[in-house]
């Protein structure tokens, strides 16, 4: 965000101050971290050594045995998780394609990747840019039809579970795993390090990271646009009375699936990026390619969305005409003319529910 500010013309000395800031929360973050690692570990040791002092005083060979195998076993953890957070050494990432270590980029690129089942070349040795950029055309159909299929239930999470703790919770692990499949689907080797530079970048790319009331209306557009589309009136039960209540479905499911598209796209530019500059046009081109994911997805829910509530509202409508009383020989005019308008409206729901269900 901060780069694209920046090329925008944004305040320099603005984004100085918010650079510094965060240098300081990294490195309290980390100072944090080691230091609960660090009191992780001298309580595992002593728990280590006092279940060794109980076994030897059973047996005293035991007790070193015990103690020899906890550590062993400490070592082979701490190896593993220190292998799989730090990444083998590469080549310096260039800043465009006339850096020195541009072409040692590539090569490095093309041995960590997965080939793609579809790729015209898979068995070729000297892979370069052209045979890279291939590879990533066609993971980057996998990506986005991941994105797509994550997005469509945002959609249906985000319309019914909409300002509760469940929708955010199941919205945010759908996107978490969202950003792990992607890693996945373009990394040969996984490592810890990658991946949360990875999330780390998806975030800070989405609307609301870092707070600028400027880029809101780029984001919003797409929005409105999709849940305003040329089919929703026509799918709305009950004409304009009831257009307020189902909009609030349509907006925060088409929020969501925006969100979610977001997130896919922006993962799957930052995992192909082969420079600075790709990286610099990452969240501009996102923006775009995430507005039309959003109108297609709304377009393909929005009738499954729109049946589902009007045959939920027309259902609540008939129960609830349901609890009038019936006219009866006591009754005054004012009770049997509403007994006779309950009667008529449950008929006419009930007919139309019927004639929908006959329809292919």
């Amino acid at each position: 965000m901060v780069v694209t500010r920046l090329l925008a013309g944004g305040n320099p000395p603005a984004c100085t101050n918010c650079s510094a800031m965060k240098r300081k929360l990294r490195f309290l973050l980390k100072t944090a971290l080691i230091f609960s690692l660090l009191l992780l570990l001298i309580f595992l040791f002593n728990q280590l050594y006092l279940f060794a002092s109980f076994v030897g005083s059973l047996h005293p060979a035991a007790g070193y045995v015990v103690l020899a195998i906890g550590v062993g076993l400490f070592g082979i953890l701490l190896f593993s998780a220190v292998s799989f957070w730090r990444s083998p050494s590469k080549p310096a990432f260039p800043e465009n394609e006339g850096s020195p270590s541009y072409d040692a980029h590539i090569r490095n690129l093309s041995k960590t990747q997965p080939t793609h089942p579809m790729h015209p070349e898979p068995l070729k040795e000297n892979r370069d840019r052209r045979w890279l950029r291939s590879n990533h055309k066609l993971l980057e159909t996998d990506a986005l039809n991941i994105t797509k299929e994550v997005a469509i239930k945002n959609f249906f999470v985000g319309a019914f579970a909409q300002n509760t703790s469940y929708g955010t919770t199941t919205s945010l692990m759908n996107n978490l795993k969202l950003v792990w499949r992607i890693y996945k689907l373009h990394h040969r080797s996984h490592y810890g390090r990658d991946l949360l530079d990875l999330y780390r970048f998806t975030y800070e790319s989405l609307p609301l990271s870092d707070f600028n009331k400027e880029e809101l209306p780029s984001h919003i557009k797409p929005i409105i646009q999709s849940s305003f589309s040329n089919t929703l009136a026509t799918l709305l039960p009950g004409g304009n009375l009831l257009t307020p209540f189902f909009l609030n479905f349509f907006l925060a499911g088409s929020t969501n699936t925006y969100l979610t598209c977001l997130t896919g796209i922006i993962s799957t530019h930052y995992c192909q990026s082969l420079s600075e500059e790709d990286k610099a046009e990452i969240v501009r081109q996102s923006q775009f390619e995430a507005s039309f994911m959003l109108k297609e997805i709304v377009k393909e829910c929005n009738p499954i969305l729109s049946k589902t509530i009007s045959n939920a509202v027309k259902k609540a409508g008939i129960e609830s005409l349901d609890s009038v009383q019936p006219s009866t020989s006591s009754s005054n005019l004012a009770q049997d003319i509403v007994s006779h308008l309950a009667k008529s409206l449950k008929n006419i729901i009930r007919e139309n529910v019927e004639s929908e269900k006959e329809k292919p």
